[in-house]
């Protein structure tokens, strides 16, 4: 072989060669690569193996969630990752009346955990525990209550029937579900949704909810029914059962319809009608139309509700007859137009409400308008911190009250 063919050869063998070993070194690269993701997919699996054992759950509030028009972390149970889910809400709120006789009010504070439970796919447990202003002590002296908001069972069938049991919240409104304070941008909830949709509001009793079409929702409930023999403004919410014992309960409708076939929209109505005999036979019929549409930074959200009821000369000569009240709210978010990640909607609300608006005897009483103007700063979109100044106009009394809280969801 001559010198240029050897040279030829051994350069041919070590391009051939070094290629080989680019080749080889590649496929390490690439095998390192893998090894690695094989890694962390395993540590991930171990993890996820462990919260099924142990039922700790890593699972956080996605506040774009709401399973069957509950609030965002009332919904936690049923995006769970694993059996046992816990979550909750809270606030404190500050009050300030312009009129010195009512003075200011630090409301004691609010601490609502759920406990939810995931016994399989398809039976499901959510409860909710209320410590309110502060709970109670040991003498029975400090704060307003603890009591078990709801407890309940869902057996999941499908999308189109589902069946829920136990003490649960009755579907109607809006701020009655959704009434964790991130959901609402007012400090109090509105008056309608106190007086006339008593919230929060729970009944015992059975209830199926689906789909009847797509973006079309069903509720229809067969509860416990309000008593009816109360009068004066709150004769509504003092009718409620709640999870408390009832004696000689009567059975009480609920009903539902919600369409959300628009992107960011929601209107519906509901409907309850329950017969009671507190010692005289009534009849409580209450209805309301809702509405929440969200684009972009802006929203509006309102209820509009009236109530009647039978046979109420036979309870007082001046039992309330009939109810009626609504709000409207509208609120843009100044910093959807930056790059922040924060959130500060400004909001105006107005509201008219008469809790007695006939009475058995003829009279009625005072009408009531109250507009609110405010600012929510969401530094987290499960933490918000609320400002707002409302203007409460009934008769002759003019009231100018300040309001602040600070509120979350986990």
């Amino acid at each position: 072989m001559t010198p240029s063919k050897l040279s030829l050869a051994l350069i041919t063998a070590l391009a051939f060669s070094g290629s080989i070993y680019a080749d080889d070194a590649s496929e390490i690269a690439q095998l390192k690569k893998e090894m690695k993701e094989l890694r962390a997919m395993t540590q991930t699996l171990v993890e996820e193996t462990s919260d099924l054992k142990t039922g700790s759950s890593y699972t956080t509030v996605d506040t774009e969630k709401s399973y069957s028009g509950l609030g965002s972390a009332a919904s936690k149970v049923y995006y769970s990752k694993s059996p046992l889910s816990i979550g909750g809400y809270g606030e404190v709120m500050y009050t300030n009346n312009n009129d010195s006789s009512k003075g200011s009010t630090l409301a004691g504070t609010k601490f609502v955990p759920y406990i939810g439970y995931k016994f399989s796919d398809n039976i499901i447990l959510n409860t909710e525990i209320e410590f309110e202003g502060g709970g109670v002590d040991r003498g029975g002296n400090a704060g307003d209550e603890v009591v078990v908001e709801f407890m309940y069972l869902d057996y999941l069938i499908n999308k189109n029937v589902n069946i829920r049991a136990g003490n649960f919240i009755i579907p109607m409104g809006l701020i009655n579900q959704k009434h964790e304070p991130t959901l609402y941008n007012t400090v109090e909830r509105p008056d309608t949704e106190k007086y006339i949709i008593p919230s929060t509001w729970t009944e015992t009793g059975a209830m199926a909810y689906g789909n009847i079409i797509n973006n079309l929702t069903y509720n229809f409930a067969a509860v416990s029914a309000l008593k009816t023999n109360v009068n004066g403004k709150e004769w509504i919410r003092e009718g409620r059962g709640g999870p408390v014992e009832r004696s000689n309960p009567n059975l009480g409708f609920a009903a539902r319809l919600d369409y959300t076939g628009i992107n960011g929209l929601l209107v519906g109505a509901s409907a309850y009608y329950g017969p009671s005999t507190d010692g005289v036979k009534s009849d409580t019929s209450i209805y309301d139309i809702h509405l929440d549409y969200k684009n972009s930074g802006a929203r509006v959200y309102g209820v509009y509700s009236q109530a009647t009821r039978s046979s109420a000369s036979n309870i007082a000569t001046d039992a309330v007859k009939s109810a009626q009240g609504g709000y409207i709210n509208l609120s843009y978010d100044i910093l959807s137009l930056t790059s922040s990640t924060y959130s500060l909607p400004l909001f105006v609300q107005y509201e008219s409400l008469n809790a007695e608006e006939k009475r058995a005897d003829g009279t009625s009483g005072d009408s009531t308008q109250t507009t609110t103007m405010g600012v929510n700063f969401f530094p987290h979109e499960q933490v918000v911190l609320k400002l707002n100044y409302a203007m409460k106009s009934q008769g002759t009394i003019d009231d100018q009250i300040t309001n602040v809280s600070m509120g979350f969801i986990f």
